[in-house]
């Protein structure tokens, strides 16, 4: 599998010539030709940086996420799947909005395994290891819908964020 860099790489042949500054706009009769009457403009609004996982970052933040949230469930609501499950659609839908746009397939995909990661503290089993097995079977079996749910949510997340990235290659720029 290819993987594309996401930055440009600096060439030392290469010399790239300064960026000059755009000319200010001369005033026409004392006015200023921008506009404005002479009032500072605001400071545009600080936004926290957007995370961009990986496939693998994303798959990883849903599986500790989910953990984390069985671990939850199991201490204020006594192992509740229904808990489990109304924390799984948020997870999904972070994990859907933080992917990078060149992995956007993996959030729905590792959606399900994260459920299931983080399903075995509270599916119930007792004993030894076929016991286990069969109580995160039994969860999987029984909590479906959840299941379903989240990973609707995360697909419909990622399909209208790659519809408006085809979107917004296709419009043509506008120069002036």
């Amino acid at each position: 599998m290819e993987h594309y860099r996401t930055r440009s790489v600096d060439h030392p042949q290469r010399q790239q010539q300064p960026r000059r500054p755009a000319p200010a706009a001369q005033p026409i009769g004392g006015v200023p030709a921008q506009g404005g009457g002479g009032r500072p403009r605001p400071a545009p609004a600080r936004r926290l940086p957007r995370p961009r996982l990986t496939g693998l970052g994303g798959g990883l933040f849903a599986c500790v996420a989910m953990t984390l949230a069985a671990g939850i469930a199991w201490l204020l609501f006594g192992g509740s799947l229904f808990a489990y499950g109304l924390l799984f659609l948020p997870v999904t839908a972070a994990t859907a909005l933080w992917v990078r746009p060149a992995d956007l397939i993996t959030a729905p995909i590792s959606a399900p395994i994260a459920f299931a990661a983080g399903l075995w503290p509270i599916s119930g089993g007792s004993g030894g290891f076929g016991a286990e097995l069969m109580g995160i079977v039994s969860a999987l079996s029984l909590h479906a819908g959840w299941l379903y749910g989240g990973t609707l949510v995360s697909a419909l997340i990622v399909v209208v964020r790659k519809a408006v990235l085809i979107s917004r290659r296709r419009l043509p720029r506008r120069t002036g």
